[in-house]
């Protein structure tokens, strides 16, 4: 039954935006007891009115006001109120710019004749002091789109692709340069041409998108924390795909390729904090991505959830990468409990770029080869833009399968008469274990275009990426599956048996349109998106054998679809120390299956995974509705505090309500902050697990045999079983840390978290047969009815808590030799627990079931490394640089489903990557990679008596947890070109 709206909580809701929205009046919000610099007061009209005021700092820093005597509403009379109270001249140049100068002489003498002339003699100086000059690094090399702006006002521009900008300003002004990567530093104008150098450095002046809704700030001053992660540092890892840099690059981020897992291997399962896929909120310039179409409901980490399509978005298209690690589901709403993952686009318009990368590992398998595109262009002489991105990237197999010479899954051993010869001739029992074929093809782009008003501007930016990919099932030996119509060999020739491929036909596009601009004096940024993932299966070199000599051997099993239609509107400002921001979005979601051909499904079904039957097939949708409001006070200038609250109704379970609150202090002299935050949050359960339903190939004990999912609104499930409707998960966030830098290129962060999820929804282990051949309880009677031998069902059933700690830790720019050595060191320590019984639904708890045994539960408390840290070491010399990085993955433990003897740790290992670059010019760059040079594995399976663990042998490296994959030592190298 449907949760009623609480309506005391819309009240409450309404009633807190509105008294926020009340101070949203033309009066600047200061207390009228206190005064503020003129400098402060003019950048708050020129926020409010988009113009920009150039001064010479010097002139007007001993002149302060009172605002509150100010009504800024209309600019004329403000500017005007200001020349008479402050002793100051005003006066417009067009194009939104005023000058702003102190000379009691003119303004003694306000006739019209003399403002005409007046406002020649400021063009003029104006035209005359043009500042020019190069930006470049410390080896020289330019650098493009570096961000220059006045000190004190809003007016700036970026440098183009040789390095070269240009801006005028007034001698002894200030100005500010930043770029990603770069420290920023500051420059007091005394020529008329200004070179300057950057050193590389740390992110933390960079402004970040996440962690607030109105007033900017840094990696250094947030109140969460927050890692700030540009393009340059993701190439650098040598990894071909997003989610394997972040993997790489942020210790508490984890997706590892996996295999022999149906589509699963097609989209390897990414989370923050071991916390699972479906609670981490991915954003594209700061709207909501679509989710893939696919559950992971084979035996991986993330079994039972549902992630984003990471790979759907290429990294060439990508400016930087911001990770909130800390819950926001007050600001963002549903799946942000473990943190957001914002992928910011690129709009350069200085150059084009392209990129060719290339590489194999030592066994001589799993070559790669991309390439990439990227390039932009001005629309415009006011600021607009359009930036496009082309990428293709393909991988080959590997192959690592276990070589156990018998098969004890099926009681076949190496002295066996007949099937001995055969398994001499193929030790490895047919396998194919490792990474899946793949080809990806993405497109991309972002453009802006300013309003004819000059206030705002139109923006739109999506993606389109297409993939096909093959991996492999476990391969049908001889002496398991017959082929006795020769369909899968030629008569007369030995039968070999054969090995089924899954095939995936992968599309995820995503795209957004929206305005930004000025209303009632509020930043207004009104938008709509569409998001669709859509993955078709085919199974191929396989036989239905029910259907004998009619058996096909390529099948169509089957399709789904997820897409989302959202719109969002959000407003936030500026009150002084006040900042506020709110809004709503209102969302649909769409989950479909679509049925595959008949010959997939009848009988047993085609071998490895038996087609969608119509019964499976299904559209679902629901909308959902929220409204939020965030606030941020800077009581002083050291000390911030924060809260924000947000109201979700969803047409099919209830709704919700969460909230956060945060504080921040900053340190003496800026080198650091205290920071800490509190909050509450939510998933909703999405379409996925409430309406998929199908029928797998998987092994059950020491059998082959098939399993069946139903899903949530099944009668048989809810009245059969007794199994509730599902619901929100609920969290409680607890976050404490410290920022610290002591010197302008060192800098410390430490983290605590604790995060305690209520209600989590699970994917059930195998239900089957009791064993008891005497009576028939009622689980075994819907066995029997569908032909399957063990169910499976989505539940809410269990509580967990996670605590845990991040450190960040970089030194830039280590004077060594002729060249800089920077040093980054980061780690995460964490631990998830099931703090109370699994909520088993009274029917199959008292017919003795256990529905999330001990292997089940691995996958949510020791799946992924509990530890993990990275050490990186750059160098680079003159056009040289030299990357050397180390990341220690902790220790993952398998647990048997009832025997604790039988379970296996993983010990922890360390994989080393090198990286060789070397600038040719400032348009070519070359470089070579070995990633895991030392060509680490991990630990091999045990057995322990427990054939299944690997079964039968086919398997030698662990599949069900999963560190860092086992493809070993990868050789790659790439050519990059700029002009």
């Amino acid at each position: 039954m449907r949760t009623p709206i609480n309506r005391s909580r819309i009240t409450a809701i309404l009633t807190f935006l509105i008294c926020l929205n009340a101070m949203a009046k033309d009066n600047v919000p200061v207390s009228v007891t206190e005064t503020i610099a003129l400098s402060s007061f003019l950048k708050i009209i020129g926020e409010k009115h988009q113009v920009f005021f150039n001064y010479n700092p010097s002139e007007i820093s001993n002149k302060k006001l009172d605002p509150s005597r100010y009504q800024i509403n209309k600019l004329e009379n403000t500017l005007v109120k200001l020349e008479l109270e402050t002793s100051v001249n005003i006066d417009y140049l067009g194009a939104n710019y005023y000058v702003v100068y102190n000379d009691e002489s003119l303004r003694a003498k306000k006739s019209s004749k003399i403002k005409t002339t007046l406002l020649k003699s400021i063009k003029q100086i104006r035209q005359q002091n043009q500042v020019k000059g190069r930006i470049t690094d410390m080896n020289g090399l330019p650098l493009a789109g570096v961000n220059v702006v006045i000190k004190g006002t809003n007016s700036g521009t970026t440098s183009d692709f040789d390095g070269n900008y240009s801006i005028n300003a007034n001698t002894g002004a200030v100005l500010i340069f930043s770029y990603i990567g770069f420290n920023t530093i500051e420059k007091t104008i005394t020529t008329a041409v200004l070179n300057v150098q950057l050193e590389e450095g740390i992110s933390l002046n960079e402004v970040v998108m996440i962690g607030n809704r109105s007033k900017p700030r840094t990696v250094l001053n947030s109140a969460v924390p927050i890692d700030n992660i540009g393009v340059a540092e993701l190439a650098s890892t040598g990894q071909p795909t997003v989610d394997k840099m972040l993997t790489y690059k942020i210790p508490s981020f984890n997706s590892t390729n996996q295999t022999i897992s149906d589509a699963t291997a097609h989209f390897d399962p990414a989370d923050l904090r071991g916390l699972g896929p479906s609670r981490t909120l991915v954003l594209v310039n700061g709207k909501r991505k679509n989710q893939s179409a696919l559950v992971y409901i084979n035996d991986t980490p993330g079994k039972g959830e549902v992630g984003v399509d990471l790979k759907s978005v290429p990294a060439a298209a990508i400016e930087r990468v911001e990770v909130l690690r800390d819950g926001a589901s007050a600001q963002y709403g549903s799946d942000a409990i473990a943190g957001v993952i914002n992928m910011i686009l690129k709009k350069d318009v200085e150059y084009t770029s392209v990129n060719a990368k290339t590489g194999i590992t030592t066994e001589g398998d799993g070559f790669n080869f991309g390439v990439d595109f990227n390039s932009g262009l001005k629309l415009g002489e006011d600021g607009g833009y359009l930036n496009v991105t082309a990428a293709y990237y393909q991988q080959e197999l590997t192959n690592r399968a276990g070589e156990p010479g018998e098969d004890l899954l099926f009681g076949v051993t190496a002295d066996d008469p007949t099937w001995g010869p055969w398994l001499q001739e193929n030790p490895d029992l047919g396998m194919t274990v490792g990474q899946p074929e793949s080809k990806n093809l993405n497109l991309n782009y972002n453009a802006s275009v300013p309003l004819k008003n000059k206030k705002g501007e139109f923006y739109t930016f999506g993606g389109l990426a297409y993939r096909v990919g093959k991996s492999f099932a476990l391969y049908r030996t001889p002496y398991w599956v017959q082929d006795p119509f020769n369909l899968l060999h030629s008569e007369g020739t030995a039968y070999n048996g054969f090995q089924p491929t899954f095939e995936t036909d992968i599309r995820d596009n995503n795209f957004t349109v929206g305005i930004r601009s000025i209303v009632l004096g509020f930043d207004m940024d009104i938008s709509g998106t569409q998001g669709r993932n859509a993955v078709d299966y085919e199974v191929n070199n396989s036989i239905n054998p029910d259907l004998g000599a009619n058996s096909p051997t390529s099948f169509d099993v089957g399709a789904y679809t997820f897409d989302n239609i959202l719109a969002n509107l959000d407003f936030s400002r500026s009150f002084g120390q006040i900042s506020l921001s709110f809004g709503g979005e209102a969302r649909r979601e769409r989950f479909t299956a679509e049925a595959g051909q008949p010959e997939s499904y009848v009988g047993n079904g085609v071998q490895s995974f038996p087609g969608l039957q119509p019964s499976n097939a299904v559209e679902a949708t629901r909308d959902n509705y929220g409204v939020y409001g965030d606030l941020e006070w800077d009581i002083t200038e050291q000390f911030l505090i924060g809260g924000a609250i947000r109201y979700e109704d969803f047409s099919d379970f209830g709704d919700n309500t969460s909230w956060k609150i945060s504080a921040r202090y900053l340190l003496p002299e800026e080198k650091g902050a205290i920071r800490a935050s509190y909050s509450t949050g939510f998933r909703a359960p999405s379409l996925h697990q409430i309406y998929l339903s199908n029928v797998q190939t998987l092994v059950s004990g020491r059998t082959i045999s098939n399993q069946g999912t139903f899903n949530n609104v099944d009668p048989i499930i809810r009245d059969g079983l007794g199994v509730p409707q599902l619901t929100a998960e609920t969290s409680k966030n607890i976050s404490a840390g410290i920022t610290f830098k002591p010197i302008p290129n060192l800098f410390f962060s430490l983290d605590y978290y604790n995060v305690k999820v209520d209600d989590r929804v699970l994917f059930t282990g195998e239900i089957g047969f009791d064993g008891d051949n005497t009576t028939t309880n009622p689980v075994e009677e819907i066995l029997e009815a569908n032909d399957i031998t063990s169910l499976k069902f989505f539940v809410n059933a269990v509580n967990t808590e996670t605590n845990g700690v991040d450190f960040v830790s970089n030194y830039s720019n280590i004077g060594l030799g002729n060249g800089a050595l920077d040093i980054t060191l980061s780690a995460n320590f964490n631990k998830t627990e099931i703090v109370d019984d699994i909520a088993t639904p009274t029917l199959l708890a008292n017919s003795g079931y256990d529905i999330f045994n001990r292997k089940e539960q691995s996958r949510i408390i020791s799946a992924r490394p509990r530890s993990k840290i990275l050490l990186g070491l750059n160098y680079e010399l003159e056009k040289w640089q030299f990357g050397l990085n180390n990341t220690y993955f902790g220790e993952v433990t398998w647990q048997h489903a009832t025997n604790p003897e039988n379970d296996q740790t993983f010990a922890g290992k360390v994989i080393t990557d090198l990286n060789l670059g070397f600038d040719i010019n400032d348009k070519i760059h070359l470089y070579v990679a070995a990633n895991n040079l030392l060509n680490i594995y991990p630990d091999e399976i045990e057995t322990n008596g427990d054939v299944v663990t690997d079964l039968g042998g086919r398997f030698r490296y662990p599949w069900e947890v999963n560190q860092f994959g086992f493809n070993g030592t990868t050789i790659n190298g790439g050519v990059s070109f700029k002009f």
